[in-house]
């Protein structure tokens, strides 16, 4: 019986709701019970710069343009090894139960703790040492998580003159909208949105001419130059100015995902692709052509944005929770925002499973590798003639997303002649994305190496010190650089997905603490059984990532990385335990959200309670 993908996005749709009307509601209610007066940091403290009451739905649109990378749309492409069921299924129980139930938790936890970050609560919440290694283990995420990404993008782009000319035109064209909106036209959002919007589908338009003409050869590089060239673009993303380059760049992003995976979605309905993918390949309980592993645990550290991802801990404790204006509002931004990119995923999954599965093994495979799989493409030949491009051999989940998505707009009438432009459009699409992550994720990490840099240096902690930024800048871009460079991403991405993963379980671990601090101890199932579920399913990953990839092959500097991650999250896990302890000797809390409203009403000023509501409306 064959699965067509348009079932997939109703069930899906149908599920996502009703989890975040009843799961989402019953958290906010009994287990965090919100407070809809009780005051937000946003507007206590309300300093016009990081502290800023914001529209409800602005917030939303920031919260998950900042959570949306580029993993939602790479982990799904990359688990479909397995057959389309596990993902699908760990999208759906995974972002319902631990992603959605992470993100929420720790936002909440935030805006009670002033805005802080993960590891001030960790320390406010469990201990110093807690605290410390919270940090330290964020940053090690970051770092890794810019080189898997950086990986994905060189697969795509290498020897690509169309892929790398149209990617690299949005390195000026942001730029250019930079110094347009600061001193040629200041407040001209719109117009530069416009003119920003039209270069970047210019710069896929001429594509084509560019990489026929006699400029090809200065587009066209191999993948470590590709390697080279992001690390020293995220150098100057995270050093320059903020408004020179990364917001916006952020900013037309933004329009071109939101654009981009409407098209798809209505691509989806109009064309109702088939499911070539099986429930269960053959590979999976191993052996795989993309992955070695088996699906369990593998496609639990593979599809990490779209089902859970620690990443996200560095968002909810961030900017967002500085922008709430009531906490109401934390269960449609918080648990909601992130069901959303679930949904997101899905579609990335259909994409891909609608290719022929020896044409998605064929893209996602090496040559050496393919050819002992002893198969042979199916469309594959015909679908390189129309994109113009060869796409044998491009693992990272990019290319075979981005044929997939092209794949599926050319069964949309009069379409199918466009599919080479569909293709690098959406090339340009992913990479888009990936490149915001990466100059965003150097631009905190260089936060952070100035923050440790200052116990030893105190002149390292003011980030207006040029020096300072430039040194912390410089060693943050050399070791993630240095660290993609000693693999592929059959080892990076594993790497990525057992480094964000741990991070997800500490998160959670925190957020069991902090949920029992409110005397809710009958409800800390709700984070600690998705803590414990994930903490041994990536211990297994860890462990087969260590002793049956990387020292066999002889990456020995992939084997260090994972040993400090794995000991930072698990002495963060010993101290959260601890504290457990402690605190289930703890008098319980029985109010629920409802109660503690009107407690908090009846105890306050009823013109001030006016006021509230009008400030509300």
């Amino acid at each position: 019986m064959e699965m067509n993908g348009l079932y997939l996005v109703i069930v899906s749709a149908c599920v996502l709701m009703i989890a975040y009307r009843l799961y989402g509601a019953f958290i906010a209610a009994k287990v965090l019970t919100v407070n809809k007066y009780r005051v937000t940091p946003a507007v206590a403290i309300n300093d016009g710069v990081d502290y800023v009451p914001t529209n409800k739905w602005v917030t939303f649109g920031q919260h998950f343009a900042a959570i949306a990378g580029a993993g939602p749309l790479v982990g799904p492409v990359i688990a479909a090894q397995f057959g389309y069921l596990p993902g699908v299924l760990w999208i759906l129980i995974g972002s319902v139960l631990a992603g959605a139930v992470h993100d929420f938790v720790l936002l909440f936890a935030s805006v009670r703790y002033n805005g802080k970050s993960i590891a001030d609560i960790a320390k406010g919440e469990i201990s110093s040492v807690a605290g410390i290694g919270t940090m330290l283990a964020t940053l090690f995420l970051l770092i890794i998580t810019m080189a898997g990404m950086a990986a994905v993008v060189a697969n795509s782009l290498e020897n690509s003159p169309w892929g790398f000319f149209t990617v690299s035109m949005t390195i000026p064209i942001a730029v250019f909208i930079g110094i347009y909106l600061r001193w040629l036209r200041p407040g001209k959002i719109r117009e530069a949105t416009i003119i920003g919007v039209a270069m970047i589908l210019a710069a896929v338009f001429y594509g084509p001419d560019v990489a026929a003409s006699s400029w090809a050869p200065y587009f066209t590089y191999d993948r470590q130059s590709i390697e080279v060239m992001l690390a020293v673009y995220s150098f100057f993303a995270a050093a320059l100015p903020v408004w020179l380059l990364l917001a916006p760049r952020g900013y037309l992003s933004t329009y071109m995902k939101v654009g981009t995976i409407g098209a798809l979605a209505l691509g989806i309905i109009v064309v109702m692709p088939v499911i070539h993918m099986p429930a269960f390949s053959d590979y999976v309980w191993g052996g795989g052509p993309v992955l070695s592993g088996s699906a369990i645990p593998f496609v639990f550290i593979t599809i990490a944005c779209g089902a859970l991802s620690g990443f996200h801990a560095t968002v909810s404790t961030g900017t967002t929770p500085k922008m709430i204006t009531n906490e109401k509002e934390m269960l449609p931004i918080g648990y909601g925002a992130m069901l959303t990119e679930a949904f997101i995923a899905m579609m990335a999954l259909i994409a891909a499973t609608s290719l022929n599965p020896n044409d998605y093994f064929a893209i996602n495979s090496t040559a050496e590798t393919f050819s002992a799989l002893g198969l042979s493409v199916h469309e594959l030949p015909q679908l390189s003639q129309m994109v113009g491009e060869d796409l044998m051999h491009r693992p990272g989940g990019a290319v075979s997303l981005a044929v997939g998505m092209a794949h599926i707009f050319s069964k949309i009438p009069s379409m199918a002649q466009l599919m080479g432009y569909w293709y690098h459009f959406c090339i340009m699409f992913e990479a888009l994305f990936i490149l915001t992550l990466i100059d965003t994720g150097t631009r905190v990490s260089r936060y952070m190496v100035q923050e440790l840099l200052g116990f030893a240096f105190p002149k390292m902690r003011d980030a207006h010190w040029t020096p300072g930024v430039y040194i912390a800048s410089f060693l943050v871009c050399v070791t993630w650089g240095y660290l993609v460079l000693q693999g592929n991403i059959g080892t990076i991405w594993p790497l990525f997905g057992v480094s964000n993963q741990l991070l997800a379980t500490m998160g959670l671990a925190i957020g069991t603490t902090v949920i029992m601090r409110l005397g809710h101890q009958r409800y800390a199932w709700v984070t600690a059984i998705p803590c414990v579920f994930i903490a041994v399913i990536t211990v297994m990953a860890d462990y087969q990532n260590v002793f049956g990839s990387y020292m066999p092959q002889g990456k020995y500097m992939l084997v260090v990385v994972s040993i400090i991650m794995f000991a930072l999250v698990a002495l963060v896990m010993v101290e959260a335990v601890r504290s457990w302890i402690r605190l289930a000797k703890e008098k319980p809390d029985y109010r629920t959200s409802k109660e503690i409203e009107e407690e908090t009403l009846e105890s306050m000023d009823s013109g001030m309670v006016a006021n509230m509501e009008v400030g509300r409306d």
